[in-house]
């Protein structure tokens, strides 16, 4: 049959009523499926825009309530009251983070909105403690909280104003999530892009806003005390990986390159070892040329090592390795290996911020591993202050129970990243160890750790 008999063949049997009828359904099948599947994806979109729509509401109003809180704090005189305020702003601060993380807009502006109701809340959460705690804010907490309202100003203003481009149909989320940048420029109105603009101008006024917070940027942004000295190459780190393991123990060497991601931009290595062909790791800051960590495991038959010997033989080695003045603290001991944390003393002061992590075979004594993190990014000669409290006076805010068994002072980290000055005391109740360290300025309490004692070392929590 050819082509034409086909044809003619195909018409005949449209001419049949009951093949003409299956393709009538057909046709009518695929449209009604098509209009199912557009009407779903404008109920999704519609459904995405209201849900994007919420969230920026709720933003807006819990920026409002904000800039409305921090300004009560500023005129509250009441330690309770102030205490009260600025719980409500870090509480709205927080959720305000909440709805902004639903929104689909990656501008610049938005971004130092993120940092700014960070630090709003965490500087917010540390001064009602210092309210809670009966504490007057400092002239230079007052100042610091004018600044941060005179910026909730701006961004208050600043959203209502995108908020008002959202009611004239101007915005279309959807569009914002494919195209980003570009779309939100091409979207918003001139008075938008203008009040972005002057955030993003402004916001250095406000980021290097000095404060105990746990987002604080003086703190992320500071240089690390400890990594000194200049930039090297990557030869260069990789001679001081053999020095720091010893040539004479390396059978090959490879470099993974320079990573810039970690806490310390390092470069890092796979070093094959002799005899027992086991692979170590090693990584040496880019700056200075400090090794940040070093680790390989081998099999460790039998513990011919004490633990005072072990302290003893990582003590010698950090001081052959130019860090001087460390004191072992705690330990754990696995399957023949004791890991040791070591703090750097200072006029009989403990300094915990700058550790160094030390790891030993008990069979031999031999350094297996090391990591300095801690002590790169603290490490300083401290100008350590007068002691208001006496030794005795802080014995007094010590529950009557505890058995003193060792004291001292020490210096140890907050949770803001800063530190400060205490007494600490080591002592028991009812057979379990604690360390109690009271502030040798002010006399508060500022912590209480559980010492264990397990079969496999002595440990903190």
């Amino acid at each position: 049959m050819n082509f034409k008999e086909k044809v003619y063949d195909w018409k005949n049997r449209l001419k049949d009523r009951h093949m003409f009828t299956i393709i009538i359904v057909l046709i009518a099948i695929i449209i009604a499926l098509g209009l199912f599947i557009y009407k779903q994806r404008i109920q999704y979109r519609q459904a995405s825009e209201n849900s994007y729509n919420m969230a920026f509401y709720e933003l807006v109003d819990y920026v409002d309530d904000v800039e409305a809180y921090l300004a009560k704090s500023l005129i509250s005189t009441s330690a309770e009251h102030g205490a009260e305020t600025l719980t409500t702003v870090w509480r709205e601060a927080n959720l305000a983070q909440v709805y902004l993380s639903q929104i689909p807009i990656s501008n610049e502006g938005l971004s130092n909105t993120q940092k700014f109701l960070n630090q709003v809340s965490d500087y917010s959460y540390s001064l009602s403690r210092k309210n809670i705690n009966n504490e007057e804010l400092t002239d230079e907490d007052l100042d610091n909280l004018k600044k941060l309202h005179d910026y909730s100003i701006e961004l208050k203003n600043t959203l209502n104003q995108l908020s008002n481009d959202i009611n004239e149909g101007n915005i279309k989320w959807g569009e914002l999530t494919k195209k980003g940048n570009y779309a939100f420029a091409q979207q918003v109105s001139n008075v938008s892009k203008q009040s972005f603009s002057n955030i993003e101008e402004n916001f250095h006024e406000y980021e290097g806003l000095i404060y105990d917070g746990a987002f604080s940027e003086h703190i992320t942004k500071a240089e690390r005390k400890g990594l000194t000295g200049d930039d090297i190459d990557e030869e260069k780190a990789s001679q001081i990986a053999k020095d720091f393991i010893g040539e004479d123990k390396i059978e090959e060497i490879n470099s993974n390159g320079l990573s810039e991601n970690g806490n310390i931009p390092s470069y890092s290595f796979n070093v094959k070892i002799k005899d027992n062909d086991n692979m170590a790791s090693i990584a040496v800051s880019q700056k200075g040329g400090h090794v940040v960590y070093m680790n390989y495991d081998r099999d460790v038959e039998a513990e011919t090592i004490s633990q005072e010997d072990a302290n003893e033989i990582g003590k010698d080695f950090l001081t052959k390795k130019g860090f001087e003045n460390m004191k072992e603290t705690y330990y754990l001991k696995q399957e023949g290996i004791v890991t040791i944390n070591y703090a750097y003393h200072q006029e009989n002061v403990v300094v915990y911020p700058d550790l160094i992590k030390v790891k030993i075979a008990l069979d031999n004594g031999e350094i297996l591993g090391i990591e300095t993190t801690g002590y790169l990014n603290s490490h300083e000669e401290r100008n350590i202050d007068e002691v208001s409290i006496t030794k005795e006076k802080a014995k007094e805010s010590i529950n009557k129970d505890l058995e003193i068994l060792g004291e001292g002072l020490a210096i140890i980290p907050t949770e803001y990243k800063t530190e400060i000055l205490c007494w600490e005391f080591k002592g028991k109740v009812d057979e379990r160890e604690f360390l109690v360290y009271i502030n040798a300025k002010t006399g508060k309490e500022e912590d209480i750790l559980v010492i264990l004692d397990t079969p496999n070392g002595t440990l903190t929590i």
